[in-house]
């Protein structure tokens, strides 16, 4: 029976994925209302390459975590999650960094963080315990 610990890992990583997958999706097919939700507000001149690097940025993170979730590879999901924190650390920064930004704007970013420094200890440990469980049987 999985721990009430494990459920919630699970939930979270599993709406963690989904959610960077609508975002990404977003920034693909309405990147200006993509953008506004980010926190910036940027004159391109109806010139979305950025917006579209971003999209697929996420999009395929989102996919990948999801993958490494169902997959139950608890250690590389576990790896993917903490290197991945460096991506809403940066769009920290740059939101914060934005003139007139909304502090509204940087609690997604920050909560990423944590989700995915949290989340990722957590896989990182849980990926080493089932692996000294495989060896021990």
């Amino acid at each position: 029976m999985k721990t009430a610990t494990a459920k919630t890992a699970f939930t979270l990583t599993f709406i963690t994925g989904a959610l960077l997958v609508f975002i990404g999706a977003r920034f693909l097919l309405l990147p200006r209302v993509a953008e506004l939700a980010f926190g910036i507000d940027v004159n391109t001149g109806s010139n979305f390459s950025f917006h579209y690097i971003k999209g697929i940025r996420d999009l395929s993170v989102g996919i990948a975590i999801l993958a490494l979730l169902f997959a139950r590879n608890w250690q590389g999901l576990g790896i993917v999650l903490l290197v991945a924190s460096l991506v809403p650390v940066a769009d920290f920064l740059i939101v914060l960094n934005t003139p007139g930004h909304l502090t509204a704007r940087l609690y997604p970013h920050a909560t990423a963080v944590v989700l995915g420094l949290v989340l990722g200890a957590y896989y990182l440990y849980a990926g080493k315990r089932q692996v000294r469980a495989q060896a021990g049987s």
